[in-house]
């Protein structure tokens, strides 16, 4: 069986080990000179990324990829040239310390506040169906940034669904251009994507509607099939969460069924890798909210494996070495993610090799406006014998 620490041929990308780093909303983005900007990426960010670059793949953030699908406040854009600018500081700095680092697309749809969205306009949804007690980071009455509720979504049309499609290919174009390796289709956790393909939730009766497997995931296999274009196969991910119930996604019974659907056509479109992650229970809002282990069915994902030859990732609830290996033991998982041991240990890589213990971030820092603090002043491992050579 491979080991965490082996390499891996990802498409058409060498990658020096199995451990990803996963997506990771930190909201220390930079305001833009006009308004138009959107939060943008900086040199903090640069730091924050490249002192990660162990890991053999980075997915970034999730970046929004047009105004309509700004979410949450101080989160970044792919859409405008100081985004790119900005995103191009952070390319420069993993590639020079060797790594390996993809960008998460998303659009949030329906999980939105027009206090954050352009001439304060409602969110975009797959129907009007408000996501009842759920919540987004934006200004409240008085101006000041904190947990909203989410407002009802006005219904996109059939056109403005194929024009999205486009949006999607220009931000990968935008990803290509400022230096990222490849790109994650964020279809997951209740965003836009996923929203398309609930049955229950997706009730259009046009050829993006619920009324068949294929009309639900239509607007995912066209948005997959333009960033293929564009990044070429390969360099293409997608991150699903099958029976995932987050941001109010009501219980799909048709989940399986979609997933495996999904699955094979990813295959067929040249799909670098699927990444499963458990799933996020929110208790009050993002700031409180925590992963509970929610193992998927491994005849299940024997079946998708089946189907779906590229790579799969597994992510949420990973913290330790042991518990890792013995998932890629098992052959139904290529790459491990480790989500918040990475906010506290630039060194993730080497602390696992080598049973180093790892330190743990304080959560009220997570989400800050602090700057480096909880975010870029973490220092690498020192053994008490390193340490008492440096003294």
């Amino acid at each position: 069986m491979p080991s965490l620490f082996d390499s891996f041929e990802l498409g058409p990308i060498h990658i020096k080990n199995r451990v990803v780093m996963p997506p990771m909303t930190r909201t220390r983005t930079s305001d833009g000179m006009l308004p138009t900007d959107g939060d943008i990426p900086n040199a903090l960010m640069a730091t924050y990324y490249g002192q990660r670059a162990n890991a053999g793949l980075i997915i970034t953030e999730a970046a929004d990829v047009d105004q309509s699908g700004h979410g949450y406040a101080r989160t970044p854009g792919i859409h405008s040239e100081a985004q790119m600018q900005g995103w191009r500081l952070v390319t420069d700095e993993v590639h020079r310390y060797g790594g390996t680092i993809f960008l998460q697309l998303w659009h949030v749809g329906r999980m939105a506040h027009s206090s954050i969205l352009p001439n304060h306009q409602a969110p975009v949804g797959v129907t009007a169906q408000r996501a009842e007690g759920s919540s987004v980071f934006a200004h409240g009455p008085d101006g000041r940034l904190g947990y909203m509720p989410v407002e009802t979504p006005r219904p996109l049309s059939t056109e403005e669904v194929s024009a999205m499609v486009g949006t999607f290919a220009k931000a990968a174009a935008n990803a290509r251009n400022v230096g990222f390796d490849g790109v994650e289709l964020h279809a997951a956790n209740g965003y836009l994507i996923e929203q398309f393909m609930n049955s229950v939730l997706n009730t259009r009766t046009d050829r993006y509607g619920g009324g068949s497997m294929e009309d639900r995931t239509r607007f995912l296999m066209e948005v997959v099939d333009a960033v293929v274009a564009e990044f070429g196969p390969g360099r293409v991910g997608v991150r699903l969460s099958p029976f995932g119930k987050f941001n109010s996604m009501p219980m799909d019974p048709l989940a399986e069924e979609t997933f495996l659907y999904v699955a094979e056509q990813l295959g067929r479109r040249g799909a670098a890798y699927i990444h499963l992650l458990y799933e996020l229970l929110p208790e009050g809002n993002m700031e409180s909210a925590k992963f509970e282990p929610r193992h998927l069915d491994h005849a299940l994902l024997t079946k998708a494996r089946a189907v779906f030859p590229g790579a799969f990732i597994w992510c949420g609830g990973f913290k330790d070495r042991d518990r890792a290996q013995a998932s890629l033991d098992t052959g139904l998982v290529d790459l491990i993610a480790f989500g918040r041991p990475y906010i506290a240990n630039p060194d993730l890589v080497e602390r696992l090799k080598h049973g180093w213990a790892l330190a743990e971030a304080d959560r009220s820092t997570y989400y800050t406006r602090c700057g480096e603090v909880g975010y870029t002043d973490f220092p690498v491992y020192q053994s008490v014998e390193l340490q008492a050579a440096a003294d």
